[in-house]
C-alpha cells in the first residue's frame, strides 16, 4: 500500500492531464421513468394479536418525468413524501411492489447500466481510520476494470481528489463520530468521488447538502452542475436549497405523500403554480414557496387540507398526459458503450479484489485489533490466571483441570464476541458496495477472515504462552505446541460461530444476547455443573464447542495410563480411572476433531449465505 501512496504523489506533477479524466461522460444516458408506482405490504393486527389482516400502502403514486445527458433534476418535497424511495428506484435497488417504467436510454437496468451510474447515499457511508487518499485509491483498483493499469487507476483517484478540491486533505483520516477527521462538507465529497471514479453518465444523489452550511452546500452542488455540463444525467433528492441553489437546477419535482405536484423547467415553476392560482403573497426564496405547497400551506383562502388535493387534480388535468408524451416523443441517445453483452458483471478479478480488500481491512482495523485495551486486558486476565494456578503439579489433578476447563471456557466466549460484532458492523458499508457491485461476496468474505486471523491466533497464543509455564503444565515440547493447537482451532470454531451469529441477526445487541445464550447453553449442557441432565436436552452437549475443546485439552495433558499421587493402594492412581477425566473420556480424540472441523466449516458457511441477501434489492 506504500508503494501505492507513492505512486499518488508521484502523479502530483500530471495534474493538468489528470484533470481532463472527468471533462466529459463517456457515454450519454437519458433517463425516464413513467407511472411509477410502488406498494408496500404490512400486516396489521387485531385484539391481544388474534386477528390479523393484511394491508397495502403506496407510496410512489404513478410519477412521470425524463431527465436528459446535461441536465441536473431536484426533487422536492417535505420529509415523507418519497422522494429517497423514488430516487433508490431509479438506481435499480428498489424491489417489491414496484410498477410502471423506468428506462436508460430505451432499456431497463442492467449489469453495463450498474456500471455506467454512480449512487451517493444520504448518509457517508465511510472508513473512519483510512485517509481519502487511500479511500479513493482502494475504490478506484475494485471499481475500474482491468483495461486500466494500477498507474491509470491510481491516476483516476488523484483526479477525483483534484476535481473535487480535496488536495489540501488528502493526508487527513476520514474520520467518525469519536473520531476527529474530515468536515461534513469534505466527507461528503469524499462519497461523491467514490461514485466519479467510474467516470458515470448517471448520477444520483440523495440529499447531497443535508446538514451542511449554505456555503459548503453551493460549492457542492456547483460541482454537480459542472458534471453536469459535461454531458451526465445527475439526479438528486434535496430538502429545503437556497435559492442561490435552486437556480442551478435544470428540472424539478415536487412530491408530496408521494404524489408529482409539479415536474419541469425550474425556470417555469412558478408561472405554473401562478396559473392554476398559486402565487407567493411575498417575495421569498422559490423553494420554501414550493415546499409550503407540498406541506399544504397556501397565502389562499382555502378550507385546510385541501391544498394538496386541489394541486394533485391541477397536476393530473395540467401536466400529466403532456407529460407523457413528451416522454415518449423524446428520442433516445445512441446506445454507444451500454451493450451489456459486452459487459462482464465484476470489474477486476477475484485474486484483485481479495488483495485489495485484505489490505483495505487489515489497514482499517489494526487500530482496533491490536488496540490497547485488549491486548492489556488478555494480559491481565494471562497473569492473573498464572497467579492462580501457580505451578500447580499432577498432584493437584482437580486444579489442572479446573484451568483446562477455564482456558476452553474463556476462549470460547472472548473470540466468539470479537467476531460476533464483524457484520453488524460492516453491514451498512457491505450494502452499499455490493449494491455497486464493487466485488464478489466471496472475495470480501475470504479476505475478511484472513485479515482478521493475525488478531485472532496472536492474543491467544501469548495467553497460553504466559499462563502455561506458570501453572506448572507438562513442561515438554510436544505437550505445549499440541495444548497450543488445541486452543487455536477452537477459537477458530468459536470465531466462526460469532460470525454467522452476527451475520444472521446483523443486530449488534441481538447478536450479543443470542451468542450468551447459546454458549451458556453450551457449558450448562455439557454436565460439568449438573451430573444428571434429562435425555431430552442432553443432546446439546454434541453440539458444543466446549464440550470438544474440553475433551481436546484434557488429552493435551494427559493420557490413560499417566499416574498421579493419591490416596489409594500405594498412594498412586491412574490417570483415566479420575472421577471427572472418566466422565469426560480420554478416548475418541479423533472424533472431537472432527467435531470441531465440520463447525469450523459449518459456521461460516452459514455466515456467508445469510450475507448474501445484503445489498441485493428484494423482488
Amino acid at each position: 500500500m506504500e508503494e501505492e501512496m507513492a505512486d499518488i504523489e508521484a502523479q502530483n506533477e500530471k495534474q493538468p492531464e489528470v484533470a481532463a479524466i472527468f471533462k466529459k461522460a463517456n457515454s450519454a444516458i437519458a433517463l425516464k421513468f413513467e407511472d411509477v408506482v410502488y406498494k408496500i405490504k404490512f400486516t396489521k393486527s387485531g385484539f391481544c394479536g388474534k386477528i390479523t389482516k393484511t394491508e397495502e400502502k403506496i407510496i410512489l403514486k404513478g410519477v412521470t418525468g425524463m431527465v436528459l445527458p446535461g441536465e441536473m433534476l431536484a426533487m422536492l418535497g417535505p420529509s415523507g413524501s418519497s422522494k429517497t424511495t423514488l430516487l433508490t428506484a431509479l438506481g435499480g435497488k428498489l424491489g417489491g411492489l414496484l410498477d410502471g417504467n423506468i428506462s436508460y436510454n430505451g432499456k431497463s437496468f442492467s449489469n453495463s447500466m450498474k456500471r455506467n451510474m454512480g449512487f451517493v447515499t444520504q448518509d457517508d457511508v465511510l472508513y473512519p481510520h483510512l485517509t481519502v487518499a487511500e479511500t479513493l485509491v482502494f475504490t478506484a483498483l475494485l471499481r475500474l476494470e482491468n483495461i486500466f493499469t494500477k498507474e491509470e487507476k491510481i491516476m483516476h483517484a488523484e483526479s477525483a481528489i483534484t476535481q473535487l478540491g480535496l488536495t489540501k486533505c488528502k493526508n487527513s483520516i476520514i474520520g467518525g463520530p469519536f473520531l476527529r477527521g474530515l468536515s461534513g462538507g469534505e466527507r461528503k465529497r469524499v462519497s461523491i468521488g467514490q461514485e466519479m471514479l467510474i467516470n458515470p453518465s448517471l448520477l444520483l444523489l440523495d440529499e447531497p447538502t443535508s446538514g451542511l452550511d449554505s456555503t459548503t452546500a453551493q460549492r457542492i452542488v456547483s460541482t454537480l452542475w459542472e458534471l453536469a455540463k459535461g454531458g451526465r444525467t445527475i439526479v438528486m433528492t434535496i430538502h429545503q436549497p437556497s435559492s442561490r441553489l435552486f437556480y442551478m437546477f435544470d428540472k424539478v419535482l415536487l412530491l408530496s405523500e408521494g404524489n408529482p405536484l409539479y415536474f419541469g423547467e425550474r425556470s417555469q415553476v412558478m408561472d405554473y403554480f401562478s396559473s392554476i392560482g398559486y402565487a407567493p403573497a411575498v417575495p421569498m426564496n422559490p423553494a420554501d414557496f414550493l415546499l409550503d405547497l407540498a406541506n399544504g400551506v397556501s397565502s389562499n383562502s382555502e378550507v385546510p387540507g385541501t391544498v394538496k388535493q386541489n394541486l394533485v387534480s391541477a397536476y393530473k388535468s395540467n401536466l400529466a398526459n403532456k407529460l407523457k408524451s413528451e416522454v415518449h416523443e423524446i428520442d433516445d441517445p445512441s446506445q454507444d458503450g451500454l451493450n451489456d453483452k459486452q459487459v462482464s458483471r465484476w470489474a477486476t478479478t477475484w485474486w484483485q479484489e481479495f488483495s485489495v480488500l485484505l489490505i483495505r481491512g487489515v489497514k482499517e482495523r489494526k487500530h482496533d485489533s491490536f488496540s490497547g485495551l485488549k491486548i492489556g486486558q488478555v494480559l491481565v486476565v494471562a497473569f492473573l490466571s498464572g497467579l492462580l494456578w501457580w505451578q500447580s503439579d499432577v498432584s493437584h489433578i482437580q486444579d489442572q483441570m479446573g484451568l483446562l476447563f477455564f482456558y476452553s471456557g474463556f476462549w470460547g466466549i472472548f473470540p466468539l464476541f470479537q467476531a460476533i460484532f464483524t457484520f453488524p458492523q460492516e453491514r451498512r458499508m457491505l450494502e452499499k458496495e455490493r449494491s455497486s457491485g464493487m466485488y464478489r461476496l466471496s472475495s470480501y468474505f475470504m479476505s475478511r477472515i484472513v485479515s482478521d486471523l493475525p488478531m485472532e491466533l496472536v492474543l491467544p497464543t501469548i495467553f497460553l504462552t504466559i499462563t502455561y509455564w506458570m501453572a506448572g503444565l507438562k513442561g515438554s515440547p510436544g505437550n505445549f505446541f499440541l495444548t497450543l493447537s488445541v486452543l487455536l482451532y477452537s477459537v477458530l470454531v468459536a470465531g466462526g460461530l460469532g460470525l454467522a451469529i452476527g451475520a444472521l441477526v446483523l443486530n449488534q445487541r441481538s447478536a450479543t444476547i443470542t451468542g450468551s445464550v447459546i454458549m451458556l447453553s453450551f457449558l450448562l449442557a455439557a454436565g460439568y455443573y449438573v451430573t444428571h441432565v434429562p435425555a431430552f436436552i442432553s443432546w446439546v452437549k454434541y453440539i458444543s464447542i466446549s464440550q470438544y475443546t474440553y475433551k481436546l485439552l484434557l488429552g493435551s495433558q494427559y493420557k490413560p495410563g499417566d499416574t498421579y499421587t493419591c490416596d489409594g493402594a500405594g498412594g498412586v492412581c491412574l490417570v483415566g480411572d479420575y472421577p471427572a477425566i472418566k466422565k469426560v473420556g480420554l478416548d475418541d480424540q479423533v472424533l472431537g476433531a472432527v467435531a470441531l472441523g465440520i463447525m469450523l466449516v459449518g459456521y461460516r458457511l452459514i455466515a456467508y449465505l445469510a450475507l448474501m441477501r445484503i445489498g441485493v434489492a428484494k423482488r
